[in-house]
C-alpha cells in the first residue's frame, strides 16, 4: 500500500480528497493536517511514502514545509497539489525538493497516477504550468527583496519593515526600490502584487 499524507486547510476538499484515494486499491491516507507546521510531526509520526501539499497554509507553507520534509523523512516524495499555478512556486517547490507539482483542476485520476509516478522515481509537473515556468525566467529577486516585500504586505510603513527584519530605514527604501524596479511597478503595493502573482513571495 500507498501510504500518502494529506495537507490542505480546507477541510471539505481535504476530506473529499482523502475519500477519493482511499477507492484507490493501492493507497490508504495515513495522516491529515489543516496547517503546514503539523506537516513535520505528522509525518515523522505516521512515515509517508508520499506527501500531498498544498501551497498557501496556515502556520508554514507547503513549499517551505516541502524543504523540511526532504531534510528530515527524505525517504517520503513530495507532490504539490495547488490552486494557484504559478511559475514561480513551480520553481520554488523544485528547489525545495517537490517530486510533483500539479494545479488542483485536473481529475482525480491524473492525481492517483502521478502518486504512483513519484513514487517510482519520475517528476511529474502539469504541462501548461512546466511551459509558463520556463517562459517566465528565473525569481529576480533576492532574498532579503522578498523579506521586505513580504512585510509589506499589510501596508506596513518603512519603520515597521525597518523593526520587523532589523534593517535601517534606508536600507529598507533600497530593497523596496529595487523590488519595484525588478517588478516594473509604481509603489510597494504593485510590487507585492505582482510578485504574488508571479508566485516569487
Amino acid at each position: 500500500m500507498i501510504r500518502i499524507l494529506l495537507a490542505e486547510d480546507q477541510r471539505m476538499m481535504r476530506g473529499a480528497l482523502a475519500l477519493l484515494l482511499d477507492l484507490e486499491t493501492d493507497m490508504e491516507v495515513v495522516a491529515q493536517v489543516p496547517a503546514g507546521d503539523q506537516i513535520i510531526p505528522a509525518a515523522l509520526q505516521s512515515r509517508p511514502d508520499v506527501a500531498l501539499l498544498d501551497i498557501e497554509l496556515p502556520g508554514m507553507s507547503g513549499l517551505d514545509a516541502a524543504a523540511e520534509l526532504r531534510d528530515q523523512l527524505p525517504s517520503c516524495k513530495v507532490l504539490i497539489v495547488t490552486t494557484f499555478g504559478r511559475p514561480g512556486y513551480l520553481r520554488r517547490a523544485m528547489e525545495a525538493g517537490a517530486s510533483g507539482f500539479l494545479v488542483k483542476d485536473g481529475p482525480v485520476e491524473d492525481l492517483a497516477e502521478a502518486i504512483r509516478r513519484v513514487l517510482a522515481g519520475e517528476r511529474v509537473i502539469d504541462p501548461g504550468l512546466a511551459a509558463a515556468a520556463l517562459s517566465a525566467g528565473p525569481n529576480p529577486l533576492t532574498q532579503r527583496e522578498r523579506d521586505v516585500l513580504t512585510a509589506a504586505v499589510d501596508g506596513a510603513t518603512v519603520a515597521d519593515i525597518a523593526a520587523k527584519l532589523h534593517l535601517s530605514q534606508a536600507t529598507v527604501r533600497n530593497y523596496l526600490s529595487a523590488a519595484i524596479g525588478k517588478t516594473g511597478t509604481r509603489n510597494r503595493m504593485e510590487a507585492v502584487r505582482a510578485a504574488r502573482r508571479n508566485g516569487w513571495l
